[in-house]
């Protein structure tokens, strides 16, 4: 059998017509009547390539090609790899091939020279450990037979690029074994539209529960090259399954370029010409589209019964949506999820640049500035190549480096899915590394901080460690975390943990939204007319400036919400100080000067206060489009800074007014106990609020009389003092005797054991924990509880 159509091929095909292809004719037979676009397509089977070398008489001659291989240095691989492909293009395809290929486009295109895209599909493609990504040719917009019968051949010689011999060599394939199968598809129109390429999970934690979509306008061969940053969305699977707004987080791309199909005056087959700039600042998808490539990545997903790496396109003349291909994720599937090594920066520097991180690594090598591959030098280790973009042909260099850097490409680009698939860490999207980092001097690439990575001047000390998550047993009394940054909430999600005890508002606030809420509110009342600017280029692609704020910190809390989703995620409203609130972009128009803002108008006080009301109202806003849009209803509340029983009735009350109503879609509010009038008071806030959580710092400042930020009286601030700790000893007997749920947020349960003694004795609910303290403080709830244990069997038996 020489060819076989989409409509007779299915997923058992492989040895037959390649992964590529086997998938993309599973697809057509079993998800399109789901809904899922697949172009209609035909493939050439293993069995016309062992045909063709047989009737060139050409596989002993390939097989003696690929023997002379330098196997030590691959210093003649680009010569091995010429010959090969020499050997095939000048080959001829049979008659019986060449009909059979013409007959089945006939069917395929009716009266009408369509165009197609002829894409190379191995046959030990797309493996659960092996992607082959980039590794053999695409030929796009083929219209016509006797260009379609080129690409056949052209498709047949790219088994035998070098970068698909050294993928083969690293990969342990031997290369006779491997045949090359064509799939002939109708060609989608994203030239005229827009295209890209999705994972059925975080592609740099292995986050299960989000979809990443990434896209451009055009061709998406400038994902794939990294030649420009793309448009990126994270889609929530269980909103998508409740029929919630699923989409937790969009990030604008520059998308400087358009890849397009070239006139055929030209030599080039496409041309990368500049986006329209309206363009650049434009999502290349709509919600609706995204989620309906969301919907189907699921499909796809939930088919295959693992994660996938798809592509899509949308064709810019029908305005359809399709599905390309679709192959396993080989990165996260094959890891052990319990096994995590840890990396972390032990000292700060000079930042040279930043881009999107690629794995969590740290390695610090020498930087090696490359134009392309064939200027590499000898590369070991210790190098870290810096370039503008890395495309397929880089690959047999990518192996020998310990880090990679590149002005340009998104997550989902080839220099991004290779250097996963090899575990070398990568920051790529960087936009001015070439330009920043000098050739031959040491540098730090850091990707353990987050979804951004940093490249840092000179040799920066760092630690590293691996930790057996199977090995941790979870203490009875909950261990939390306390987080603030979004980019790293999907990584820590794998840690042990009984959710998020505290989310702080003022991060999200500082680095994703930056302006003031009431400089959006009365923009108009805004006098400087540099702040104003400012303010107008964050918000122009928004109807109106409070939708930028609602917006932007909605997302942030989305991201937290959903990666610790069903566990409880509480989020504490904003607590700057005046003097930090002045510091928001537009906020001095808006801030009162105080001389000590630490007692001043902060926390619940400004919530229901005129001069923040409305500021206030965008606040809430964010979090009911989280919990109710969205569905992430394990989002609860928490009041901090909450003077008075009156005070509080207040602030539930302007939520109420603002959509936030207490125990309505199972909404929780809490309130933190870091006043002694909340530890004096706590029967009576209790009757208010559905928890408390106990703020260590600002109890002890307040129960001792010093200012926590104080050098002079740091010496005394000690949360482990007596007066405190009877403060903290109360607040937990209050909070018993009224069945309210009450946890702590600190350092001291990780830094002190007889600190976490002292709360597990008292029997505290939860403790919450930064990130870096969690599990020594999990060892240290767990010890104490044993004790406890003990101690109460001791007291028992005397």
């Amino acid at each position: 059998m020489l060819i076989k159509k989409f409509s007779h091929i299915g997923i058992t095909d492989i040895s037959l017509v390649g992964g590529k292809n086997a998938s993309l004719g599973e697809m057509y037979n079993q998800l399109t009547s789901k809904g899922v676009g697949i172009p209609n397509g035909f493939a050439t089977t293993s069995s016309a390539y062992w045909k063709f070398l047989k009737e060139n008489n050409i596989q002993e001659a390939l097989e003696n090609v690929i023997s002379g291989l330098d196997r030590l240095e691959y210093s003649n691989l680009a010569l091995i790899g010429d010959r090969a492909r020499n050997l095939i293009l000048k080959s001829e395809l049979s008659k019986a091939l060449t009909e059979s290929i013409i007959n089945a486009y006939n069917d395929l295109c009716g009266d009408t020279d369509m165009a197609v895209a002829v894409r190379s599909s191995a046959t030990a493609e797309d493996l659960p450990d092996a992607s082959f990504a980039g590794q053999h040719d695409t030929f796009l917009n083929i219209k016509g037979r006797d260009s379609l019968l080129q690409a056949v051949k052209k498709c047949f010689a790219s088994l035998y690029t070098d970068r698909a011999i050294k993928y083969r060599e690293d990969k342990g394939f031997l290369h006779k074994d491997i045949a090359l199968s064509v799939g002939v598809q109708l060609m989608v129109r994203s030239d005229k539209g827009c295209s890209g390429v999705g994972f059925t999970i975080e592609p740099e934690s292995g986050f299960e529960n989000v979809i990443l979509l990434s896209g451009v306008w055009g061709l998406g061969e400038n994902i794939v090259q990294g030649t420009i940053n793309p448009d990126e969305f994270y889609v929530f699977k269980p909103s998508l399954l409740k029929k919630k707004y699923p989409i937790v987080q969009k990030k604008l791309g520059d998308k400087k370029l358009t890849m397009v199909y070239a006139d055929e005056a030209e030599k080039a087959t496409t041309l990368n010409v500049p986006t329209q700039k309206e363009k650049q600042e434009t999502y290349v998808l709509s919600d609706d589209e995204i989620i309906t490539l969301g919907n189907w990545a699921l499909l796809i997903e939930q088919h295959y019964k693992k994660p996938m790496d798809i592509e899509w396109a949308k064709d810019g003349i029908s305005n359809k949506l399709f599905i390309t291909q679709a192959r396993p994720e080989t990165v996260h599937q094959n890891k052990d999820k319990q096994i995590h090594v840890e990396y972390k920066l032990l000292e700060k520097g000079k930042i040279y640049t930043q881009g999107n991180a690629i794995g969590s690594k740290i390695k610090v090598g020498k930087a090696i500035i490359l134009k392309s591959p064939n200027e590499a030098p000898s590369l070991t280790k210790d190098t870290i190549i810096i370039t503008d973009t890395i495309t397929p042909d880089w690959d047999p260099l990518l192996k020998k480096v310990g880090g990679i850097i590149t002005n340009k490409g998104g997550r989902t680009s080839h220099a991004a899915i290779v250097a996963r698939e090899l575990g070398v860490p990568a920051i790529v999207g960087c936009g001015n590394a070439t330009e920043q980092i000098l050739n031959n001097e040491t540098i730090t690439l850091s990707c353990a901080q987050g979804r951004t990575g940093y490249v840092y001047k000179g040799n920066l000390s760092f630690k590293e460690r691996e930790i057996d998550f199977s090995g941790i047993q979870m203490p009875l009394t909950e261990a939390k975390l306390i987080l603030a940054d979004p980019e790293n909430a999907f990584n820590l999600s794998r840690y042990p943990n009984d959710g998020v005890g505290l989310l702080r508002m003022e991060f999200i606030i500082t680095h994703k939204v930056k302006v003031h809420p009431m400089a959006l509110v009365k923009f108009n009342q805004i006098k400087n007319a540099g702040t104003r600017k400012e303010i107008e280029k964050l918000t122009k692609n928004y109807a109106d400036k409070p939708a930028y704020f609602i917006d932007q910190l909605s997302q942030g809390i989305a991201t937290i919400a959903a990666a610790f989703y069903p566990k409880e995620v509480i989020v504490r409203l904003s607590d700057f100080k005046t003097n930090e609130y002045a510091n928001l972009i537009g906020g001095a128009d808006f801030e009162p000067h105080e001389e000590n803002p630490m007692l001043g108008f902060r926390g619940a006080s400004r919530y229901y206060n005129e001069l923040y009301k409305e500021g206030f109202a965008l606040e809430c806003a964010a979090i009911k489009k989280v919990r109710e849009d969205i569905g992430l209803t394990n989002l609860k509340v928490m009041i901090p800074f909450c003077r008075t029983i009156e005070e509080g009735k207040k602030v539930v009350t302007v939520m109420a007014e603002n959509g936030l109503k207490r125990k309505d879609n199972n909404l929780k509010i809490y309130t933190m106990i870091e006043i002694p009038s909340n530890v004096i008071l706590a029967k009576e806030f209790a009757e208010i609020f559905d928890g408390f959580s106990i703020g260590s710092n600002d109890l002890t400042q307040l129960t001792l009389g010093i200012d926590r930020d104080s050098e002079i009286m740091g010496k005394l601030f000690d949360e482990n003092d007596v007066a405190t700790k009877k403060m903290i000893s109360m607040a937990i007997q209050s909070a018993k005797s009224t069945h309210t749920k009450i946890g702590l947020c600190g350092q001291a349960p990780s830094d002190f054991p007889e600190f976490a003694q002292f709360l597990v004795d008292e029997g505290i609910d939860s403790i919450s924990f930064n990130p870096d303290a969690l599990l020594q403080g999990i060892e240290n709830i767990n010890k104490a509880e044993q004790k406890h244990t003990t101690k109460k069997v001791t007291e028992i038996s005397d």
